[in-house]
């Protein structure tokens, strides 16, 4: 059995790490570069640098802030935020990222994921799904810009279509749970657990060392991605990885 990933995530908006509560509210963390480096020594897995504001701003991700972070880390490095092509994909792993993540570009266009699993292999493109609950019909649809636009696909459905497409892996962000500090949503883990067979990391909602036993004892994933308990100090990578250890969670 693959050993469970932590992985730390840095939302960065012009150059800095912001953290907000369900994707608003955005708040001054620090640079990359030195966050990046402490999540190094703390001993993280993977880390996930998403330039929150790319789409939106219509600018490509900052491949020089890609790059001070990678020199920085010695860990997979996922980017995403504003990828549209796939010349892009290529300057962001020439810059140092191991993998991209395709959000919004993925729904506008299905075909890029298809195109960079082609060229890059599947293992390299991740699409990021944040989902959202529809308050009136219940559904858990799929948002894009940040979290700004909503659509009328639904999440387990576009799961499945973007894995038959070619994406090696999923990053699903429950908008809903996000900097809440309430756990992660289980269910929807466990629905799309059931749905796809590759690794899915969970996003959205650790607050505590029990949400992440949690969430790997109760839904099918590979890893669990936080970002504010991280930043904040209230939580370690090392304290995380010892609890799951305790709980008898395969950890690396």
């Amino acid at each position: 059995m693959l050993a469970k990933r932590i992985i730390p995530c840095l939302d960065v908006d012009q150059g800095r790490v912001k953290k907000g509560i369900n994707f608003v509210n955005l708040t001054d963390v620090g640079d990359p570069a030195q966050i990046a480096a402490e999540y190094q020594r703390q001993g993280a897995d993977e880390l996930v640098f998403l330039d929150i504001t790319a789409t939106n701003q219509q600018r490509k991700t900052m491949v020089d802030v890609v790059e001070q972070v990678s020199r920085q880390v010695f860990m997979p490095l996922t980017v995403g935020g504003g990828i549209t092509s796939i010349t892009e994909i290529q300057a962001l792993l020439k810059a140092g990222a191991d993998k991209v993540s395709l959000n919004s570009a993925a729904v506008a266009d299905p075909g890029l994921i298809t195109a960079g699993a082609k060229k890059f292999g599947n293992q390299c493109i991740v699409v990021a799904i944040d989902v959202k609950t529809d308050p009136s019909s219940g559904k858990q649809l799929v948002y894009t810009h940040g979290g700004q636009q909503k659509t009328s696909l639904e999440a387990v459905a576009w799961a499945k279509q973007v894995v038959a497409l070619g994406a090696g892996e999923l990053l699903v962000t429950s908008m809903d749970q996000d900097g809440t500090k309430a756990g992660f949503a289980i269910d929807l883990y466990r629905q799309l657990g059931a749905a796809v067979d590759v690794p899915i990391i969970a996003s959205g909602g650790a607050g505590s060392l029990q949400d992440f036993v949690d969430v790997f004892q109760s839904a099918d994933v590979a890893g669990a991605l936080a970002a504010s308990v991280f930043h904040y100090h209230e939580l370690t990578i090392a304290q995380v990885k010892s609890t799951l250890r305790q709980a008898g969670v395969n950890v690396r």
